[in-house]
């Protein structure tokens, strides 16, 4: 049996791409290995039809967490049995790509946004130019590559003249049937839940202004289920103006828990901010589950999101990020019952053609190539 390892950099717990990769591997008869690391507040992972490993590191963030993880990798893959790797993202690529040359391996290089557009590199020039360095040097050599959306596909084409398989982040289709009600999630069921989920709750995600925005909105209940650089501030944002009343914090959740919460919820907050390049074309993975769970949305007119959402007249569009107007926006499609049921049933006509078993065959055309 072939085998193949899949390195990511986070702990594992929540990434549901990586995962689909790696059902789509062995699907395909690969005997499949993901390498990711694990933190101190990390998950418990459960149970898997693959092999997983979490490397322990010392540290958790910064140029000497990247520069371990990447020398650790690195040995870690020299010294494994593989005969197929599979890097997610420029932050594990140096690593694969070094063992694929010495050891003569397949490589394939699955890009989940556009890294040196993140705002966590905006201002910091030198680092930057890294990985900026490491893209030019080894992205035109690679043979297959893959990213989230069409935006992304056409940046990295217009810069390396490479052509790009898109295979968007999309679920699977569920059955919906099995999940537990608000009551037993100890949700407030007399008032509206308004729902603000991710692992990347970061700075421009439109998180703050979704806080103060619930000054203005009444009878709902802001619930924020996820972690990330902001959270923080967001709760003392919350103690500061009162709204312990109005916004609720849930601690990150494993995939099949976190989607009992979203199908409960009666609107899905997606409001990331055009402040950068990466965020300007990113296709949110929220934005599918919401769709999923037939929520509707309420997102920032971010292009590929505004394509998904016109196009399926699953929600509404901000118009700014001011928390007013966007208080503004949630009690309208709150009061109007009759917009929100038919954004609701429009959600299951999207989720039947924006779904995994859909999306997988442009996945599953490159990777049999390997098996």
């Amino acid at each position: 049996m072939r085998t193949a390892i899949l390195s990511v950099i986070n702990d594992l717990s929540t990434d549901r791409r990586v995962h689909r990769s790696c059902l789509t591997l062995k699907k395909l008869g690969f005997d499949v290995l993901l390498v990711g690391r694990k933190r101190k507040k990390s998950l418990s992972l459960e149970q898997r039809e693959y092999r997983t490993h979490r490397m322990f590191l010392f540290f958790e963030k910064g140029f000497l967490f990247y520069a371990e993880y990447n020398f650790r990798l690195f040995f870690f893959l020299l010294f494994r049995k593989c005969d197929l790797l599979l890097a997610n993202d420029l932050d594990t690529l140096l690593p694969n790509y070094l063992v694929k040359k010495l050891r003569n391996k397949k490589l394939v290089y699955d890009s989940h946004e556009y890294f040196t557009g993140v705002p966590e590199l905006e201002g910091r020039k030198f680092v930057k130019n890294i990985w900026k360095y490491i893209e030019r040097m080894i992205f035109p050599k690679l043979t297959d590559i893959i990213t989230v959306n069409d935006s992304i596909a056409k940046l990295y084409k217009d810069e390396y003249g490479k052509e790009l398989t898109v295979v968007r982040n999309i679920p699977a289709l569920q059955n919906l049937k099995e999940f537990k009600s608000k009551e037993e999630l100890r949700i407030d069921a007399g008032k509206k839940m308004i729902l603000l989920q991710g692992s990347g709750i970061n700075i421009d995600r439109g998180a703050e202004e979704a806080v103060m925005a619930m000054q203005y909105v009444t009878n709902a209940i802001l619930y924020i289920i996820g972690d990330g650089d902001v959270i923080d501030i967001l709760k003392k944002m919350v103690k500061e103006n009162k709204l312990e009343q109005k916004v609720v914090f849930i601690l990150k959740q494993p995939m099949f828990k976190l989607l009992q919460y979203t199908v409960n919820a009666d609107i899905g907050l997606t409001l990331d901010k055009d402040t950068n390049i990466n965020y300007r074309y990113s296709l949110p993975n929220k934005l599918f589950d919401y769709i999923h769970a037939g929520v509707p949305v309420l997102a920032s007119s971010l292009v590929e999101v505004k394509k998904i959402i016109q196009q399926y007249k699953v929600g509404e569009i901000i118009e700014n990020h001011n928390p007013e107007h966007i208080a503004s926006k949630i009690n309208e499609m709150l009061d109007n019952r009759e917009q929100l049921i038919k954004y609701k049933n429009n959600t299951q006509k999207a989720a039947n053609e924006l779904c995994w078993e859909n999306e997988e065959n442009k996945l599953i055309n490159i990777l049999r190539k390997y098996a």
